[in-house]
C-alpha cells in the first residue's frame, strides 16, 4: 500500500467517521439548526429557484450561443478598452438587481466567452451589491447617509476588484490575450435584435422578482402593483422576436401561451404557476428544435443548470445549518454576532465582512436585517462592512465560483471583498 498516495482519502474518510461518531444529535441546537437548515433550503427553492435561477439560466445560455465572442472581447475581453471594459461591467451588473446566487449563471456565461478576468468580476460584484432599489431601501430605512455611503462604497470597490483581479493573475490574462487576436467574427444579426432578446429577458427576471416596498406612494410601489404584467409584457416581446428573428414556429410560441394565459386567469393570485408553464414550454420546444441555434440555447442553459443548481442547492443547507435563517438561529449563536460587531474597531469590521460574505441574503433582506443588528447595538461601520460583503457573496456562490474560475481565483475575490468590506466600513465609521 503506497500511504503517500492515499492519505487524503484516510483523512477525509476519518474526518467524516469522526463527524459522524460525535455528532450532537437530540441536543436543542443542533436539532433545530438541522431544521433551520431544511427550511432556508425549502424557502430557496420556492422564492428564487423558479423565479431567479432559471430565467438566469436561461439568459446564460443564451450569451453561449447568440452572443459573438467577437462582441464580448470587444467590450469586456482582456484587449478592450479598460474604462470601456470596467464601465459596461458594473453598469449591467447593476441594471440587474438580483442576488449573490441568481448573478452566477452570467457571470459563467460572459467568463467562458472570453472575457477579462478584471471586468467579469466587476460584473459578478456589482449584480448583486450596486443594487438600486436595496440602496434607496437603506437610505429610507437605515439613513441617507449609510445609503450614500453604501452606493458610493459599492461602485467603488466593483471597479477596485476588478482591477486588482486583473493585477493579481495579469500573467493569465496576457497569455489569454495572446490566444485572442482573432476572435470569431459577429453573426449577420443586428445589434439591436440581439439588445431587445436579452432586453426581454433581462425585463423578466427584474420584474418577476420586484420586491415590494414600504409604503404605497412610491415609483418602487407602483411598479410592483403592475410587476406581472409588466413581466408579461416582456415574454411577449421574447416570443415575438423567437418566431422573428430566430425561426421558432408559430404555434409553438401559441402552444406555450395558451396554459400561461389559463394559469394566469385561473390562479390570479399565485402567479408562480403560469410563470413556470411559461419557461417549461419554451424549454421544452428549444430542446427538440430543428434550429441549431434554439437548441444550442437549451443545450447550453441545461450544462449550466447540471453545474451550478446542486452545489447552491447544497451551499444554501450549509449556510442553513450554520446561520439559520432571518430570526432565526443555526448552530453559531446570533449574540455571538451581535457581540462581534459592536463598536468600530478593526476587528468588528473584519468580522461583520466575513460573517456577512458567508451569510445568505435574498435580494433587499440586508436591509431589515441590519436594522435589528444596530438595534442590537451593532456599529455604523461593521454595518457599512456587512452591507457591502454581504449581498456579494455567500457560501453557496463561492462554491459556484469555485467551479467556474477555480479555488486561487475564488480565494482571491473572496479576500479582496472582506478586505475592501472592511476598510470601507472602517473608514466610514471613523469619519
Amino acid at each position: 500500500m503506497m500511504w503517500k498516495e492515499q492519505w487524503k482519502w484516510l483523512a477525509g474518510l476519518a474526518g467524516v467517521f469522526a463527524l459522524c461518531y460525535w455528532m450532537p444529535v437530540g441536543t436543542a441546537r443542533f436539532d433545530h439548526a438541522v431544521l433551520e437548515a431544511l427550511e432556508l433550503t425549502k424557502w430557496y427553492a420556492r422564492e428564487h429557484v423558479l423565479l431567479c435561477l432559471i430565467p438566469a439560466l436561461f439568459i446564460a445560455g443564451a450569451i453561449g450561443v447568440f452572443v459573438s465572442q467577437g462582441a464580448v472581447m470587444r467590450y469586456l475581453g482582456p484587449k478592450a478598452k479598460k474604462v470601456t471594459a470596467y464601465a459596461a461591467a458594473s453598469v449591467s451588473g447593476s441594471i440587474l438587481a438580483v442576488c449573490s446566487c441568481t448573478i452566477l449563471p452570467l457571470f459563467a456565461g460572459i467568463y467562458k466567452r472570453g472575457a477579462g478576468l478584471g471586468p467579469a468580476a466587476a460584473f459578478l460584484y456589482s449584480g448583486p451589491a450596486i443594487n438600486i432599489m436595496a440602496i434607496v431601501l437603506t437610505a429610507r430605512i437605515l439613513g441617507l447617509e449609510l445609503g450614500i455611503a453604501r452606493a458610493a462604497g459599492a461602485i467603488a470597490m466593483s471597479i477596485a476588484i476588478g482591477v486588482c483581479m486583473h493585477w493579481l493573475f495579469r500573467k493569465e490574462e496576457l497569455a489569454k490575450a495572446a490566444a485572442a487576436d482573432e476572435p470569431e467574427s459577429d453573426d449577420g444579426r443586428p445589434l439591436w435584435q440581439n439588445v431587445l432578446y436579452f432586453g426581454s429577458m433581462a425585463a423578466i427576471l427584474v420584474f418577476a422578482n420586484w420586491g415590494k416596498p414600504e409604503g404605497s406612494d412610491s415609483v418602487w410601489a407602483a411598479i410592483w402593483n403592475i410587476k406581472w404584467y409588466l413581466t408579461s409584457a416582456s415574454a411577449l416581446l421574447l416570443g415575438v422576436m423567437l418566431v422573428r428573428y430566430f425561426g421558432m414556429p408559430l404555434w409553438q410560441v401559441v402552444i406555450t401561451a395558451i396554459p400561461v394565459a389559463f394559469l394566469a386567469l385561473l390562479l390570479p393570485a399565485y402567479p408562480l404557476p403560469a410563470f413556470t408553464a411559461g419557461f417549461l414550454g419554451i424549454g421544452f420546444f428549444t430542446s427538440t428544435s430543428k434550429k441549431p441555434e434554439l437548441r444550442n440555447w437549451f443545450e447550453t442553459s441545461w450544462d449550466f443548470t447540471k453545474k451550478i443548481l446542486p452545489l447552491l442547492l447544497f451551499g444554501v443547507l450549509i449556510a442553513g445549518l450554520l446561520l439559520g435563517r432571518v430570526g432565526q438561529e443555526g448552530l453559531i449563536p446570533s449574540e455571538y454576532v451581535e457581540w462581534a460587531v459592536g463598536g468600530n474597531s478593526l476587528a468588528a469590521n473584519f468580522f461583520a465582512s466575513f460573517a456577512g460574505a458567508f451569510m445568505y441574503f435574498a435580494t433587499l433582506t440586508e436591509v431589515p436585517i441590519l436594522e435589528g443588528l444596530i438595534g442590537a447595538g451593532m456599529g455604523k461601520g461593521p454595518a457599512l462592512a456587512l452591507l457591502l460583503a454581504g449581498p456579494a457573496l455567500s457560501l453557496p456562490s463561492m462554491l459556484v465560483i469555485n467551479q467556474v474560475i477555480g479555488f486561487r481565483k475564488t480565494a482571491a475575490f473572496v479576500g479582496l471583498v472582506v478586505v475592501f468590506s472592511t476598510v470601507a466600513g472602517y473608514l466610514y465609521g471613523s469619519f
